[in-house]
């Protein structure tokens, strides 16, 4: 399941950025954030290594446990009643013209397989040439795109 989408402009400050539950968007924020360093590497990897450049696909960037506490309440004290992880995912996917699309992925319950990722990166790219087409978006600004939103939205719950 996809919590968290991101697109993330040649200079590293986010154009959109979308996540389940919204309360969490900070967090998934610097998470995106924290994943560019590892897409930057990843990058100028494949250009010393001469490979194809019409290979955007980036693959796994790396592996997070992030831990749910539940908190259980005994007389007014509070104490720990079990942890559960959380295996976190991020792909990312770099455009032609250094756009950069960040997902987060909740591995918990569901295995994609990296096809299905793969494919997903390619529906979020015609997507966003198609905001970059609009002749009324000014290239740089966020995507305020209902369309845009739509179809990302389309792709969380289709994941899930």
């Amino acid at each position: 399941m996809a919590v968290c989408i991101a697109v993330i402009a040649k200079e590293n400050y986010p154009l959109y950025i979308r996540s389940i539950p919204a309360e969490q968007e900070l967090k998934f924020h610097y998470t995106v954030h924290t994943s560019l360093d590892v897409v930057d590497e990843k990058v100028s990897a494949m250009g010393k290594a001469l490979v194809d450049q019409r290979e955007l696909y980036l693959g796994l960037l790396y592996p997070t446990e992030d831990y749910k506490v539940s908190l259980l309440s005994r007389l007014g004290i509070p104490c720990v009643k079990s942890m559960f992880p959380n295996q976190l995912h991020r792909y990312g996917y770099v455009t032609n013209s250094k756009v950069k699309f960040v997902m987060v992925v909740d591995s918990s319950n569901t295995a994609l397989r990296d096809n299905e990722i793969r494919s997903m990166f390619r529906k979020l790219h015609n997507s966003y040439t198609d905001v970059m087409c609009n002749p009324f978006y000014n290239p740089g600004d966020r995507i305020h795109s209902r369309a845009f939103d739509n179809m990302v939205t389309s792709m969380m719950v289709q994941v899930c």
